[in-house]
């Protein structure tokens, strides 16, 4: 589900202060989904509030020969107690996802066979069955255009996602949940997925809205933009727009929010490090960042009223920091809910703070939308 594919972008900067205080409701009490992936270990499953989400998707499980499977038994462990978490949360839906980024090295080859794709679909079936599940999400992130090294990939494989879909279908009809993780960016939009076959035939779509790539590489930029800009096309506006153009019902459409950051080193104090020549140096978690990059270790806060977007800047390590704060993922979840989007899911819960963090400010946003 994490999207390597970040390149640097250049933009204008406007400096401005949100806030935002809102109370509580329980989660069940509206449609709008709130999704969460979880891949970690099974010791944290219990530092997070599952009342403030719909849904947890485990991640991930693993294709070996034409079937799912766990990766090891430590995954199989940590499954079991996200379902577990059902008991105290009866508004939680619990779903396992194939594939991620890296994840998907045998999809192309296997899911170009009819009969792999039968064998697939019942096995997800009865895995579902197994561990007491409520759906499948499939994250087969870069069919036709390719993706992560050398994963194989194939002008094909456009139709056989949509084969693979309905297959899945046939075999989970409804109240089974099946959706699919999906890349925002026009070249993956068009080439990638059938969305006149495909959308019929899942409840909804998770569109990866961070790590976009975006107009100018090796520069630091946004990696999770809620509006475009004239210097910045991708993100989250970009990319609905874009599925509402091919008629993709709003209502099935979930935009990501993302609990990482790029850091970026070498990077000059113009403009506070937006828009500049950089590398890419790691992508810590929003807990992590949360620790490191404060004022008292040299980092200030900006905000980009034109994207509306945060960053960070230490003028002293010549670092900038692209990230989701509390007030941009308030801003998010407002704007799936102003165009009356399915919800908004973000990257991963364990990167969140284990209080007030992220996923706090999506749920109150949320529980007090008027």
């Amino acid at each position: 589900m994490k999207c390597s594919k970040f390149i640097l972008v250049p933009i204008f900067v406007v400096l401005s202060l949100f806030h935002c205080s809102v109370a509580q409701k329980p989660a069940e009490n509206k449609s709008f989904k709130i999704i969460g992936y979880y891949q970690g270990k099974a010791g944290d499953v219990s530092n997070y509030e599952y009342k403030k989400l719909t849904h947890i998707i485990f991640c991930f499980t693993d294709l070996k020969g034409n079937k799912i499977s766990f990766k090891d038994t430590a995954d199989e462990r940590t499954l079991k107690l996200l379902v577990a978490q059902k008991r105290k949360n009866p508004q939680l839906k619990v779903l396992v996802s194939l594939g991620g980024w890296s994840g998907c090295a045998t999809c192309s080859p296997i899911f170009a066979i009819d009969s792999n794709r039968i064998i697939f679909a019942r096995s997800v079936k009865n895995f579902i069955l197994h561990y007491g599940l409520d759906g499948f999400d499939l994250d087969w992130e870069s069919p036709v255009i390719g993706g992560y090294k050398d994963h194989p990939a194939s002008p094909k494989d456009k139709d056989n996602l949509t084969f693979l879909i309905k297959e899945l279908r046939q075999v989970l009809p409804s109240p089974n949940i099946v959706c699919f993780d999906a890349n925002s960016f026009p070249e993956y939009v068009y080439s990638s997925v059938d969305w006149s076959n495909v959308m019929p035939n899942v409840d909804f779509v998770n569109l990866m809205t961070y790590g976009l790539p975006n107009d100018k590489s090796g520069h630091s930029g946004h990696h999770t933009a809620l509006y475009s800009s004239p210097f910045q096309k991708e993100s989250v506006q970009s990319g609905v727009n874009l599925l509402d153009s091919l008629k993709v019902p709003l209502d099935k459409i979930i935009i990501g929010a993302a609990f990482y950051s790029f850091v970026v080193v070498d990077v000059d104090s113009v403009n506070f490090g937006l828009g500049r020549p950089g590398k890419i140096k790691n992508s810590p978690d929003y807990r992590t960042t949360q620790k490191k990059f404060t004022a008292e270790n040299g980092y200030k806060t900006y905000w980009d009223t034109i994207s509306m977007a945060p960053y960070l800047y230490s003028f002293k390590e010549r670092t900038f920091v692209t990230l989701d704060n509390k007030e941009s993922c308030r801003l998010k979840t407002k704007f799936a809910l102003d165009h009356h989007l399915g919800g908004i899911m973000f990257w991963r819960l364990n990167g969140d703070t284990k209080e007030d963090g992220l996923l706090n400010a999506i749920y109150e946003t949320n529980e007090n939308y008027r």
